[in-house]
């Protein structure tokens, strides 16, 4: 019995397959005989931790088939880690060659392979898609500057490479695992976010369900954005003629009414080949703006999260931020550590004739330079039990400035100076995350925010992928609009040759 469960935008797809769990868990099935496989590790974490919770197990002996695919295979294959290439490893690999790498990464989240060398990443690709190297270089010829020959020859060196040192690569363990036919049994198998597994994950989902008795496959084949990176959408598309029974989630808790809804479903419709689906947006009303200059867009309030096809279009808004003194992160960094904004703002207290804790002490410490005496920075003086003031801390602790943080605080510089004073200026929160999130689309793939603000330009590689396959921008400017909760905020791109049109 095979079920595959479409989940458009919002639409509580992993919530289907968690109450899923529960209902066979409550029947009574064995949690070691249920398989519960993502292309996230933070998806399949959720589902491990809720179910351990709920029915009081424990996640690494009870729920041990709730991972990731090349988790499985990991555990499978019974790998030391010390075996895995590491970053390390290709940049010896590199100057074994004679090619630059400085970057080189499988990522334990999702098993995306990234690097900064193009001949890696078109042998990974390649090995992911089970294609033929040459027919890869070939395809996308267009977008590379790199050499056939070398190309071919990197390829059989990186193979004798990892054989000398006896190293292994995800991709190994996924070839791996399937050619030894070693996959568990299930009475019940998740795999869910299958719209971005890639040839060689679906093989090994294959050998899964063939030995499972219940198999649910859930996905959303219109928010496919990872082609580039091995995801074979059409596979999943092509199951609808292999399943017992499709399901769609009809009902978006996310995506609200009106023009948003609107025009999500105007930019899905471009693309061809694909489930067909229909689901209700909420009953608010949502609101679309667009926007000429960046300066018009005011940020000053609320969640965002600010979207683009590559980080470097996201500059103007950052600078933007910095400017208006907004909290904000970009590239997974925040504009200024906690740490940081925490220790101004009790110097500040301290210096109006506050008392602070040992704690906080220590914090503002970290920040004086040569304003704390030599041998006191460390705080070592100071008692735990205790609170102080400034005064005291300047007679027995060390402390030798009691002027405002922007004299005492050294080595912050003139920009983030400024950055600071307009922060505070602003009363903006301190919390773990910013309210502004700037990303690329890929990059927030599943998240969502009241506010969205959307660059629709497009890069020079992109237009040329786009001439082979336009379904890839349709789809991934269908997931940046259909992350907005209440607004959304459409900036004019820079060149209008170079943007997608929405």
């Amino acid at each position: 019995m095979k079920t595959i469960i479409l989940g458009p935008p919002g639409t509580g797809k992993t919530t289907t397959l968690l109450n899923l769990v529960d209902d066979f868990m409550k029947a009574g099935v064995d949690s070691k005989r249920i398989g519960y496989f993502s292309f996230t590790r933070k998806a399949a974490h959720e589902a491990s931790t809720r179910a351990a919770e709920k029915f009081k197990l424990d996640l690494k002996e009870d729920l041990i088939y709730f991972r990731t695919l090349h988790s499985l295979a990991f555990r499978m294959l019974n790998i030391k880690k010390e075996r895995v290439m590491k970053t390390e490893d290709y940049r010896e690999f590199g100057l074994k060659v004679g090619i630059p790498i400085k970057m080189a990464v499988y990522s334990v989240n999702d098993g995306i392979f990234n690097s900064d060398n193009e001949y890696l990443r078109l042998i990974n690709k390649a090995r992911v898609t089970e294609r033929d190297l040459m027919d890869v270089y070939d395809q996308n010829v267009h977008n590379l500057d790199i050499e056939r020959d070398t190309l071919f020859l990197l390829d059989r060196e990186l193979t004798k490479f990892k054989q000398e040192k006896g190293m292994i690569d995800y991709d190994d363990m996924l070839e791996n695992f399937t050619t030894q036919d070693i996959s568990p049994s299930f009475d019940v198998l998740f795999i869910d976010e299958a719209q971005d597994l890639s040839p060689l994950q679906w093989k090994m989902v294959k050998g899964m369900w063939a030995k499972s008795d219940k198999t649910y496959i859930a996905g959303d084949d219109d928010q496919a954005i990872f082609k580039w990176a091995g995801a074979d959408v059409d596979h999943f598309i092509a199951l609808r003629d292999d399943v017992d029974d499709i399901k769609v989630l009809d009902q978006s808790y996310r995506i609200p009414g009106g023009p948003i809804h609107e025009l999500s479903q105007s930019i899905i419709a471009r693309v061809e080949n694909r489930y067909e689906k229909k689901y209700k947006p909420r009953d608010e009303i949502g609101k679309l703006n667009r926007y000429s200059d960046i300066t018009q867009v005011d940020m000053s309030q609320g969640e965002w999260l600010v979207l683009a096809s590559a980080n470097y279009f996201l500059d103007d808004v950052k600078e933007l931020c910095e400017l208006q003194g907004w909290y904000f992160s970009h590239k997974g960094r925040n504009s200024i550590s906690i740490e940081l904004l925490l220790a101004i703002q009790n110097w500040e207290q301290w210096i109006k004739g506050g008392v602070l804790g040992t704690i906080h002490i220590k914090n503002i410490y970290t920040y004086l330079g040569e304003n704390v005496t030599r041998g006191y920075r460390q705080g070592k003086t100071l008692n735990p039990d205790l609170t102080y003031t400034i005064a005291e801390c300047s007679e027995a602790h060390g402390l030798l400035t009691d002027k405002s943080w922007y004299d005492a605080f050294m080595g912050l510089g003139t920009t983030m100076e400024n950055y600071i004073r307009n922060m505070l200026a602003n009363k903006e929160k301190i919390a773990k995350t910013p309210r502004i999130i700037l990303s690329t689309i890929h990059g927030a793939k599943g998240g969502e925010a009241d506010n969205v603000l959307l660059l629709p330009d497009i890069t020079k590689s992109a237009i040329n992928s786009n001439d082979v396959d336009p379904d890839e921008l349709h789809r991934l400017f269908y997931v940046a609009v259909t992350r907005a909760k209440k607004e959304l905020h459409i900036l004019d791109p820079k060149n209008y040759e170079r943007a997608y049109v929405l």
